[in-house]
């Protein structure tokens, strides 16, 4: 990637800020904020006529190959119970017929009625093999063919956890190349709603595929990559740290955090919580604590961060215990139920509340059931505001979409759909909800990273931020990755 020229951005406006500024864009910074008209020759001139300037954001936990296969499979999202999926899978491979694997993506059975069973899968579509899995991620629910070909020997139809992870690893039907071209689309997409950058948590070696990728000339987005406990080691090999960019990447690939699976989900029931669910079980510890602060200190040893994904209470304060034996700060992917005496402790620890406020929206009738009577806790992101945390919000995609402003319209209002908010003593300033979505500022010396808005954040309610038109253009490092403008 070569240097941006200059390039002068006229007649833009600053959220909180009286008065119409022109910015100076110059070797992939601002260089510099004068009023209106002040400017002198600083090369190409692109009028913004009144719109707002704010930084580039960021998707701060994505599953970016998953995401950018999503629209090419099966959308089961809507199926309310295990029958209707299985009814959308009969006609998918009625019109679709073939012996291909059918992958659908988004269920949640936590509300069905009935059972999801390898015989209602079977009956919808024969020998065929068929994976479905959840809108969660966590679990995955498989026919008998499939059964055969990625998991022998179990006779379980609803796969949980690691069994699941091991499956939806191997799913993908598409080559590297076609990945990289819908990844590529998938980048597009993300800048046209003004996004500069994504922290991929995508289970794999992302190092090479990242590489690949930027190679091959898409260089739309900053990409910090995760790394997993089975290249731990191969990492730490490399000298791989935190923060580092990668060489020949133009400082676009930087390694990012050690992800480690502390607990399970709330839809699949395995989150794992201080007190039982319904069923009576408390959800699933995927480590001991004496692994999980073993496998913490290695990484923190050989320079990586680590990102512990946590969603029951008892997991968050698990992971924070983690933290505080160890001295270090990090990140808690997730944290949506959170027991009071905890909550302070992110601040105290230097722990950053790694939180995808559309979740809260998706799976407020599952907590109300299956949290009964302590949703109050449930994604408390005001009280770690006010605590002094660092909140930084993502998507989780394709658990829901790779789209910051839906995460700030339910940080903000805590509703959609109309519905009424949900414990809306939880709301966010929109301030805070879109500095937890970005990673600088609109001053001189900053990344030119940069979005352009036809209207004002700070002044738009939940319904407004949902739908911003980020319609003007999407810069990095002072060059265009989405422009409607010139």
């Amino acid at each position: 990637m070569t240097a941006a020229p200059p390039l002068l951005l006229t007649g833009g406006r600053l959220p909180g800020r009286d008065g119409a500024v022109d910015v100076l864009l110059a070797e992939g910074r601002i260089h510099s904020i004068v009023p209106a008209g002040a400017a002198g020759d600083g090369g190409e001139r692109v009028a913004l006529d009144g719109r707002w300037l704010v930084p580039g954001l960021w998707d701060q936990h994505v599953h970016f190959t998953q995401w950018a296969q999503t629209a090419r499979r099966l959308d089961v999202s809507r199926a309310a119970s295990a029958a209707e999926a299985a009814a959308l899978v009969r006609e998918r491979a009625a019109a679709q017929p073939g012996g291909d694997l059918i992958v659908g993506f988004g269920f949640h059975d936590a509300l069905w009625l009935d059972v999801p069973t390898r015989e209602l899968l079977d009956a919808a579509a024969g020998d065929r093999p068929v994976v479905l899995v959840a809108g969660d991620l966590h679990c995955s629910w498989l026919n008998t063919a499939a059964a055969g070909v990625f998991a022998p020997g179990s006779a379980e139809a609803v796969l949980r956890e690691d069994a699941s992870f091991a499956v939806t690893s191997r799913l993908s039907t598409a080559d590297d190349a076609t990945l990289d071209r819908w990844a590529a689309d998938a980048a597009r997409a993300a800048a046209a709603r003004g996004v500069v950058g994504i922290v991929d948590l995508e289970y794999g070696w992302n190092l090479d595929v990242w590489t690949r990728r930027l190679a091959a000339g898409a260089d739309g987005l900053r990409v910090e990559f995760g790394i997993y406990a089975d290249g731990l080691d191969r990492a730490a090999g490399l000298g791989l740290r935190t923060g580092a960019a990668i060489d020949g990447t133009d400082g676009l690939l930087t390694v990012g955090p050690f992800k480690v699976i502390s607990d399970g989900s709330l839809n699949t029931r395995t989150a794992l919580c201080e007190h039982p669910y319904p069923d009576g079980g408390h959800g699933v510890a995927n480590l001991s604590q004496a692994e999980l602060v073993e496998r913490m200190r290695f990484a923190v040893t050989h320079g990586l961060e680590p990102a512990v994904h946590a969603i029951g209470d008892e997991a968050n304060r698990r992971a924070l215990d983690a933290f505080e034996a160890l001295g270090a700060g990090g990140r808690i992917e997730h944290a949506q139920l959170i027991d009071a005496a905890d909550v302070p402790r992110f601040a105290r620890l230097g722990v950053t509340a790694s939180v995808q406020p559309e979740h809260a929206m998706d799976d407020r009738d599952v907590a109300d059931r299956l949290w009964a009577g302590r949703t109050g806790r449930a994604f408390p992101l005001a009280e770690l505001h006010r605590s002094g945390a660092r909140l930084a919000f993502g998507s989780d995609a394709p658990v829901a979409p790779l789209d910051p402003w839906a995460a700030i319209a339910s940080a903000v209002g805590r509703t959609r759909d109309g519905r009424e908010p949900w414990h809306p003593e939880q709301r966010l300033p929109v301030e805070a909800a879109l500095a937890a979505s970005v990673r600088s500022s609109v001053a001189a010396g900053q990344p030119a990273d940069l979005a352009v808005l036809d209207r004002d954040p700070l002044a738009a309610g939940p319904d407004d931020l949902r739908t911003m038109p980020v319609s003007a253009t999407t810069l990095l490092a002072g060059r265009f990755t989405h422009d409607t403008l010139r």
